[in-house]
């Protein structure tokens, strides 16, 4: 079955950085859009970022774009972001995502608190 497992997240101070990775098992990875998603209290949850499978082509929100690098490691299935000069807006859970034959999957989350 469909299984994405983040990790990265932490607390860290505004200006700092963060990597959170998602490592995904049970489809063919190399083919699918994998897509970052983050939702802080109280709002909705947004796309951050995703990334095509070739990982030749990556879409940002403009919240982000500038600071954060989507990339993947289609051998180690995994997709990465790369959080820098992080705000203190940045501050959510932040979710790995795939749609495979159209059916949403999800981690778990991984918070991150940019706090000073």
């Amino acid at each position: 079955q469909v299984q994405l497992l983040e990790s990265g997240g932490g607390l860290v101070q505004p200006g700092g950085s963060l990597r959170l990775s998602c490592a995904a098992s049970g489809f063919a990875f190399g083919i699918y859009v994998m897509n970052w998603y983050r939702q802080a209290p109280g709002k909705e949850r947004e796309l951050v970022a995703n990334i095509a499978g070739s990982g030749r082509i990556t879409n940002y929100a403009d919240s982000v774009k500038g600071r954060f690098t989507i990339s993947r490691d289609n051998g180690k299935n995994t997709v990465y972001l790369q959080m820098n000069s992080l705000l203190l807006e940045d501050t959510a859970v932040y979710y790995c995502n795939v749609r495979v034959v159209g059916i949403a999957y999800w981690g778990q989350g991984t918070q991150v608190t940019v706090s000073s």
